[in-house]
């Protein structure tokens, strides 16, 4: 006769308690004594269970794996990317990460610059305003140059002429 589904292992075979041995409670697996013991806990179990369950379940329902058993705020857990709309909480702000807070502020601190720029109030800023004037004055010194030279050809045209 076949002692369950699988061949055992060499080091020792399955012992199935038959019907006859069930009804007169004389399987192998424990005394009769620690199974009336354990008779009387699981009634006592059984009652503190149903006056704790909706309380119980709802725990269960939330936690998932290993997150009931320790309850620590791990900064570098991945947090979901995807949050139900019933899930979320408006008045909760997302932390930044350090990468995005940086990013953040160099973007700031760059607007900051070019405001200043703009107004002329850095040194970069000082220095292309003073060459900047310096090509005006010196495009200037070469326009009056030019007219004159212009000036003085239209000149000697007109006393060749003549």
């Amino acid at each position: 006769m076949g002692r369950g589904k699988f061949k055992g292992k060499p080091t020792g075979h399955r012992h199935f308690s038959t019907p006859e041995e069930m009804l007169a409670g004389t399987s192998n697996r424990r005394p009769r004594t620690f199974r009336q013991e354990e008779d009387g806990l699981k009634e006592e179990e059984e009652e503190e269970e149903q006056e704790e369950s909706g309380e119980e379940e709802e725990e269960n329902q939330k936690r998932k794996g290993t997150q009931g058993i320790i309850e620590i705020e791990n900064p570098n857990i991945e947090k979901p990317k995807n949050v139900k709309a019933k899930d979320v909480d408006m008045g909760k702000t997302t932390e930044l990460s350090r990468r995005e807070r940086e990013e953040i502020e160099k973007q700031k601190a760059h607007e900051r610059y070019m405001r200043l720029q703009e107004q002329g109030k850095t040194e970069q800023a000082r220095k292309d305003l003073e060459r900047l004037a310096l090509i005006r004055q010196q495009r200037a010194e070469a326009a009056k140059k030019r007219e004159e030279e212009k000036a003085a050809r239209e000149q000697k045209k007109t006393e060749a002429r003549k």
